[in-house]
């Protein structure tokens, strides 16, 4: 067709816009279609195919899939030892001594109520030890209170518990001293002044203490188990990479003849230490936990709750003498604290109770212990039929006395002092097994990385080996 003119210009041909110039885009760019381009794409696709087919092709996708592999195991069993490690090492530097500061805060607590109740009963005669024994207790509660609260970071209910105690223990040493002071002008009033103080102390502050401890408790049960954790993904992809890696060895050598592969073999070897290493730091970690589970934090565990309930016991004790028969409350307390101690006989006669333990290293103390402790029921008895017979002075001078050593009081002090022995030994024990837990983890992390980081670098050299033989 003859192009055809308009004033003299040479006319576009029909169906092409003016301006439009053949090959070029509307804005005189070059155009190309969207039919053009996924054309492009298919064909470029097509040719990755086809080269993936071929033995370099094939090649490189095994190679990239066991560095891929390779560095996965490296980043997992590293998180993984890693975070097993700040575990242990916040188990033994921080939950299990915060868990030992509110058990001893509950402990200072009761025994600061069972030292005041027998202040009282002494009252001018009270020793210069007695006083100070009480001061001291509360003395600890002032300190472990701040301490506690330093320690908790930022639990708030261990935070809101601590403030409660804090703004507690004032009230009830206040309590206490309104009725000493009451009882030194030798008014009656001031037992009920003691026995409320108790029954504050009781019902409101201890049951504080008690939900602080078992937060803790919680706290700390929770760090042991991810610890005691076994690292199964690490350990799957490690056994996972190792089968890839002597697969691919023994395919290379069907194809090649080639018995050896110096890059594989060295990353195989990588592999296989980095696991051997994974399974034995763990089964070295969890021995370690393990001994101080059983060594250190249930023995532990049990020992506080009999010297709560010891204390218990020896404050109702003294507040059965404060009351002077007004009331059975503290007489029926002490015989339901003492049969949790002792517990019921089982089919063999012997007594099955929280005294009760099983052997560890501070053997030798609880047993020490067992023995003192029924002393102290003996003494307890006597006084008791003394009471019963309506002699007072006599059943208060059986059951403390200025310095005696045959009252139910000595015993008591002689049988919680071979308890606090015993607790030193069994938080040593804690100490020796969970000590090193967390930096053998730690090395284990690392380790793990450079192993997984060599495996991937031998990966790469084995297989640019024998792609180089196809250049």
């Amino acid at each position: 067709m003859a192009a055809q003119t308009q004033g003299g210009v040479l006319a576009p041909p029909p169906g092409r816009p003016p301006g439009a110039v053949p090959g070029r885009g509307p804005g005189g760019g070059p155009g190309r279609s969207f039919g053009s381009l996924s054309g492009s794409l298919s064909g470029s696709l097509a040719r990755l195919r086809l080269a993936a087919r071929t033995p370099p092709g094939r090649l490189r996708t095994a190679g990239a899939v066991l560095v891929a592999l390779a560095l996965l195991f490296g980043v997992t069993a590293a998180w993984q030892s890693a975070d097993r490690a700040a575990a242990a090492r916040q188990l033994a530097s921080r939950s299990e001594p915060l868990s030992q500061d509110a058990a001893e805060l509950y402990r200072s607590l009761a025994d600061a109520d069972a030292t005041a109740a027998a202040g009282f009963l002494m009252a001018a005669a009270e020793p210069p030890e007695v006083r100070k024994r009480y001061q001291d207790d509360l003395a600890t509660a002032s300190r472990l209170i701040p301490q506690a609260a330093a320690r908790s970071g930022t639990s708030s209910d261990a935070q809101r518990r601590l403030a409660e105690l804090g703004q507690q223990l004032p009230r009830y040493a206040g309590l206490v001293e309104t009725a000493r002071a009451i009882n030194r002008e030798g008014l009656p009033l001031g037992g009920a002044y003691l026995r409320y103080a108790s029954d504050y102390l009781q019902k409101t502050v201890l049951p504080n203490a008690q939900q602080l401890a078992d937060t803790e408790a919680a706290a700390l049960d929770g760090d042991y188990d991810a610890a005691a954790a076994v690292p199964w993904a690490a350990l799957v992809l490690g056994v996972l990479l190792l089968g890839a890696l002597g697969r691919y060895q023994v395919v290379l050598f069907r194809r090649t003849n080639r018995v050896f592969n110096p890059g594989l073999l060295a990353a195989s070897a990588a592999v296989l230490v980095a696991l051997v290493w994974t399974v034995g730091g763990t089964a070295a970690a969890g021995s370690g936990l393990h001994e101080a589970r059983t060594q250190g934090i249930d023995p532990l565990r049990r020992l506080n709750q009999v010297r709560v309930v010891a204390l218990q016991a020896h404050t109702a004790e003294n507040l059965n003498l404060v009351s002077r028969g007004a009331t059975e409350a503290y007489n029926d307390r002490w015989e339901e604290l003492t049969r949790t101690l002792a517990g019921p006989a089982d089919s063999a006669g012997s007594a099955v109770g929280l005294l009760v333990a099983p052997p560890d290293r501070a053997r030798r103390q609880l047993t020490d212990a067992q023995h003192r402790f029924d002393e102290w029921q003996q003494r307890h008895a006597a006084a008791a039929e003394l009471d019963a017979g309506g002699d007072y002075e006599g059943t208060l001078r059986t059951t403390l006395a200025p310095g005696r050593d045959d009252t139910a009081e000595a015993a008591f002090n002689a049988t919680e002092q071979q308890w606090e022995q015993a607790g030193r030994a069994e938080q040593a024990a804690f100490d020796s097994a969970a000590g090193g837990v967390d930096g053998g983890l730690a090395v284990q992390a690392v380790a793990a990385a450079l192993l997984a980081a060599l495996a991937a670098g031998g990966t790469v050299r084995g297989i640019g080996r024998r792609l180089a033989e196809y250049r």
